[in-house]
């Protein structure tokens, strides 16, 4: 699984333009290949007794005396497997049809391949060290993806954000697993988890603080979000496969993989990663409810579902499942809408703005077909995707925690809103459009990834929680709750979050259904300058990161010229300018250094008259 699409990024950036005919057939291939491995490995799998579902396969000694390189097949790790394989390759046969005027499309499928196999290594090693070198591998990737239009200065820059913002979380993860080597003499999952029970809780603590903060980088959860919006710079594509199968996913597998040792139920750092959760799906929802920029609403949108998953994930064996179908099914609905944001910009000359559509569901039929299942299963439409695993999460955290989960169910509210507004803006009203865009569907290589993607959103979701299927397959793995939960439609909460849905798309109907939507965004009020300017993050990390840093750069190199190098450069000056008086005495003739001699004399007689006379 992991060596074919690696093999591939090597073939197609080794290979240079020779590779340009067919690189991009050689990217998919790979990919395709990749996800067959896993589709065999799944059903040999489940083909097992549920206790003989975790297999490792031992590779080689990678740091003597630390780890050893290798890699687990268990559910939670063939879980994301086949949704990085099969949704990736979705993604790269879609790369075919919005590439194909590219001149470096063959450059793109290579590094589309890399980020693919360094996601797998991520989640199929079976120790910290083997996971931290494909969680940078996934950063590496992502950085030359983010910036694979590197003409284009905001798209370097989004680059240099999105690489620089996860170098902090990356940090917090490395003290994590040097944490962790100290403390139980190993990072394989196996032996951490065992001897987790006899650590000191303060220890235990630190180490989940720790790896959060590595999850919060990858996944863009407050307060390393910032990176996620910028991302969109990169090719449409790209943003698909970022938000949703892949890279923001990393997070949520991090804290659910060391969920029994580091996040348990009650504890400290599970009560962080709830809160992160909470406020990271508001405040992306919030950011979504002001953007005209489709695909910065859809980003808003992914920091939202991902806060919903880490929220799930943070109430051990009972969330798991929810957290992590929610994961499964959004790769696919989000993948849906991405993608589908992207046939729309292929229609559209590439623009972005939604205030420049406007009844395009008539001229773009499949794209509007798919994007609208898209946005029926991410509201939590009943039936569709969304609707089982996102009710689940909630109903979950009400049931422990009924603040955050009524939090929960405003973020759904809000999230049937800036969806019905995304698609009222963009399918319905009158026609916006700029002179020079003639829209028309995409070609078949574009639109069927996307009705098979729109087939997931459908019916996956209850596929996987009705008769607590994907709980009781995940168990072996990460453990189950004392009592399954049953799926019950009439709860409280659940009516009350389809209440609050509906409430959100009719106010959305009215503002952009029914009265027309000005090409000119007006300028709001103070709420709505506060969601466009994306929660002021980048001016609250400017204030108190850049500014302070930039502080302590100049007061360093003041002390660095005037302290260091001024006592060092004084001392060489001054030893310097004595010897240049003292070579003047060395005149080269005799007399001087002869009268030089008496003088010497005259003074050493003088003195010991002196002494004698005393």
């Amino acid at each position: 699984m992991i060596a074919l699409p690696l093999l591939g990024a090597a073939i197609l950036l080794l290979g240079g333009r020779r590779t340009d005919r067919w690189g991009h057939l050689l990217g998919v291939a790979m990919s395709l290949a990749s996800f067959v491995v896993a589709v065999v490995v799944f059903f040999e799998m489940i083909g097992l007794p549920e206790q003989e579902r975790r297999r490792s396969v031992e590779l080689f000694e990678f740091i003597p005396g630390v780890a050893d390189m290798g890699l687990l097949i268990d559910p939670l790790s063939i879980s994301f497997a086949l949704l990085i394989t099969g949704v990736g390759s979705l993604i790269h046969i879609y790369s075919i049809g919005y590439m194909s005027h590219d001149p470096d499309r063959r450059r793109f499928f290579s590094y589309l391949n890399l980020f693919v196999s360094a996601m797998l290594l991520l989640v199929l090693s079976d120790n910290y060290v083997g996971l931290y070198v494909g969680w940078e591998g996934v950063g590496l990737a992502s950085y030359l993806l983010i910036g694979f239009w590197q003409y284009k200065p905001s798209a370097a820059t989004a680059a240099q954000k999105a690489f620089i913002v996860n170098r902090v979380g990356d940090f917090g993860l490395a003290i994590g697993v040097f944490t962790i080597w100290t403390t139980f003499g190993s990072v394989a999952y196996g032996p951490v988890f065992a001897a987790a029970g006899g650590a000191e809780q303060g220890v235990l603590t630190a180490i989940g603080l720790l790896l959060l903060l590595g999850a919060c980088g990858k996944s863009a959860q407050v307060p390393l979000q910032s990176w996620l919006l910028d991302a969109m710079e990169g090719p449409t594509p790209v943003s698909a496969l970022i938000h949703a199968a892949t890279m923001v996913t990393a997070g949520v597998y991090l804290v659910v993989r060391s969920g029994a040792a580091f996040f348990p139920e009650g504890s400290t750092a599970a009560l962080v990663a709830a809160v992160v959760g909470t406020v990271t799906l508001l405040a992306g929802a919030i950011i979504g409810m002001a953007k005209d920029d489709i695909k910065k609403g859809l980003a808003g949108s992914t920091m939202s579902q991902i806060g919903y998953m880490m929220l799930g994930a943070a109430f051990g064996p009972a969330g798991y499942a929810f957290a992590i179908a929610h994961l499964i099914t959004h790769g696919f609905f989000k993948a849906n809408l991405f993608l589908g944001a992207g046939s729309i910009m292929h229609a559209m000359n590439d623009e972005v703005d939604m205030r420049r559509y406007g009844g395009l569901r008539k001229v773009l039929p499949i794209t509007f077909y798919t994007f609208f299942i898209g946005y029926l299963a991410i509201i939590g439409f009943p039936l569709l995707s969304g609707y089982f695993t996102k009710d689940g999460i909630i109903e979950t955290v009400v049931h422990h925690n009924e603040i955050l989960g009524w939090l929960a169910v405003l973020g759904a509210g809000l999230t049937g809103f800036y969806m019905s507004r995304m698609v009222f803006m963009t399918f319905f009203g009158q026609k916006r459009w700029a002179d020079d865009a003639h829209p028309h569907e995409s070609p078949a290589v574009m639109t069927v990834p996307l009705v098979i993607l729109s087939i997931g959103s459908i019916f996956l979701g209850g596929y996987l929680i009705l008769g607590n299927t994907f709980m009781k397959f995940l168990g072996p793995a990460v453990g189950l709750p004392e009592t399954l939960p049953a799926f019950h439609w009439n709860t409280v909460p659940g009516l009350t979050t389809l209440a609050l849905v509906a409430v959100g798309a009719a106010i959305a109907w009215l503002r952009y259904g029914r009265a027309p939507v000005p090409v000119t965004a007006p300028r709001g009020s103070f709420l709505t300058t506060f969601a466009r300017r994306d929660l002021y993050g980048d001016a609250l990390n400017e204030a108190l990161f850049m500014r302070p840093g930039q502080w302590l750069t100049r007061f360093a190199v003041f002390f660095d010229n005037r302290g260091v190098d001024g006592l060092v450069n004084g001392l060489a000056a001054g030893i310097g300018g004595t010897s240049g008086r003292l070579r003047k005495i060395q005149t080269g003739f005799a007399r001087s250094y002869a009268l030089s001699i008496l003088f010497g004399a005259a003074v050493v007689a003088g003195a010991l008259l002196l002494v004698g006379n005393l």
